[in-house]
């Protein structure tokens, strides 16, 4: 507002003054409290600490280096860089900082309007002593302006709801970027597992089909009995139909890892092929302890975030019961074509006063809506909490007992090769009919691929546990990459807001936000 706008005003200076030295001071509704609840201060269990270590390597951020493979390294590199739904969460960050920008300018005068007007007139008088014609141009400009203050806190609790908004989306976008790769991660070993599980089962199928071979050659030549040869032609068909489906699962599972790091379905040529096993990691590696990973997990903190900002409406809600104190000014100014006539400056100010005092019931039905709001929010961060706990639990006993399955079937696995072995023998020997080889070797089969199906169990249970834990939500890389950035600079000014914005903080306490 021009400085000057009151000057004649002195009367009501004072009151103004006033005004805008209380303005702010009034912030309604409920403060932000952590609805955390006590247990998890120090919730630990059992299986969390068999299945874990303390140890500044890897770094809970960068938790797959545990496994050492430089392919899953790459393929957790392009997810971060071309992932879509990566790409989406940090639009959202970007969206959402666009909208606190939104609701910040209400801290300003909302309305500011600058009007000009040209009008040509043509008057026609009749009657009366004189009458005449008068034809002129009449030229007017005004500045208006009308501030309300933020006497109760509408639009400082507003923008505290917008700035916890903002701080969820950074928060969700950590949740992707702890989901993508641990979803990397946990296909390309179920890739890795499957493809082993097809090597074993055409091995067997070639030594399968080695002893239908044989069994017809002795029913041809008259030394062996039908059952045998049609034994042997069952057990080897039906390993030789499990192939096809493997292949199909396999060909899933790859296009599936393919979308994951931003590609169109098909052949992976970074995936080469890998005839070593899944590697085996027995514990966890933490920084700290499970209470505060899981406090820190960024789905958590986007809950708590969301009590927050919700909170803050139940506040905005509440100034609707009491005035709104508005600062009016405009500067107009007038004059026409007639020789003679004088122009004129008016110079307008004052406060206006709004109460909506006759409502029947629609305000505090409205902060009753917010403030129910808010306890579902509060329970559905409890909630979240205590499904973080679950999910860490869970993934920490199916590691444990995965791990007891691996040693179980890999001593099982060597037991069962020995048997085959010996049956093959002892048939060749005459002193074992070849139903005794059938059933080793159909037990050999059984253990080997059930050895693998747990060997890949204890891996996904090792990537689940990381991921319970919030695992992996760093990432050095911009919100917004530069081929998008460009795209949208072309289309839109968005001044330097496409830029990373600076660390900061909200303003109420929550778990380490530091990276």
């Amino acid at each position: 507002m021009p400085s000057g706008l009151y000057l004649k005003l002195q009367p009501g200076r004072l009151f103004l003054l006033g005004s805008l030295a209380l303005s702010g001071c009034i912030q309604l509704g409920p403060n932000f409290q952590p609805p955390a609840e006590e247990w998890i201060k120090t919730w630990d269990t059992p299986a969390l600490e068999q299945s874990s270590q303390r140890g500044p390597n890897p770094d809970l951020r960068q938790w797959w280096q545990i496994f050492h493979d430089p392919v899953l390294n790459k393929l957790i590199a392009q997810a971060d860089a071309y992932n879509s739904s990566l790409k989406i969460a940090g639009l959202r960050v970007m969206e959402s900082r666009a909208q606190l920008g939104i609701t910040q300018a209400g801290l300003y005068p909302q309305f500011q309007q600058v009007s000009t007007d040209n009008l040509y007139i043509d008057r026609h008088q009749y009657g009366g002593n004189n009458p005449q014609d008068t034809n002129l141009w009449q030229h007017s400009a005004a500045f208006d302006i009308a501030w309300e203050l933020d006497f109760w806190g509408r639009f400082s609790r507003a923008i505290e709801s917008a700035d916890a908004a903002y701080f969820s989306s950074q928060a969700n976008y950590e949740d992707v970027l702890v989901l993508v790769r641990s979803q990397v991660a946990d296909t390309y070993y179920l890739l890795r597992t499957t493809d082993a599980r097809l090597r074993v089962a055409r091995e067997n199928a070639a030594q399968q089909k080695r002893n239908f071979e044989i069994t017809e050659k002795l029913f041809n030549s008259g030394q062996d009995a039908e059952l045998d040869l049609q034994q042997a032609k069952t057990q080897y068909l039906g390993t030789l139909a499990t192939i096809p489906a493997l292949l199909d699962q396999l060909q899933r599972t790859r296009n599936a890892l393919a979308v994951l790091i931003g590609q169109p379905p098909g052949s992976l040529p970074q995936v080469i092929d890998n005839d070593t096993l899944v590697p085996l990691v027995d514990r966890a590696v933490l920084q700290d302890v499970p209470s505060n990973l899981l406090l820190r997990r960024p789905d958590v903190r986007a809950a708590e975030l969301n009590v927050a900002a919700q909170g803050a409406l139940v506040g905005v809600a509440e100034t609707d019961f009491y005035p709104s104190l508005t600062l009016l000014g405009s500067i107009v100014w007038s004059a026409d074509s007639l020789n003679g006539t004088s122009s004129s400056l008016d110079l307008i100010g004052g406060p206006s006063l709004r109460w909506n005092v006759f409502d029947h019931g629609q305000i505090a039905n409205n902060v009753r809506v917010q403030d129910a709001r808010l306890q579902q929010l509060i329970e559905a961060y409890r909630d979240k909490v205590r499904q973080a706990a679950r999910e860490a639990d869970d993934a920490a006993n199916g590691l444990i007992q995965s791990l007891e399955s691996e040693r179980i079937l890999r001593e099982a696995g060597g037991a069962a090769e020995r048997s085959l072995v010996l049956a093959s023998v002892q048939f060749r020997e005459g002193y074992a009919d070849f139903q005794r080889v059938l059933d080793a070797q159909r037990a050999l089969l059984d253990q080997q691929d059930n050895y693998l199906l747990a060997r890949g169990n204890a891996v996904s249970n090792v990537i689940a546990l990381y991921k319970a834990l919030g695992g992996g939500w760093y990432s050095a890389q911009p919100y917004v990459d530069s081929a998008t950035r460009q795209v949208m600079e072309e289309r839109t000014d968005w001044g330097n807001m496409l830029d990373d914005p600076a660390a900061a903080l909200p303003a109420y306490p929550l778990p380490d936000q530091g990276k």
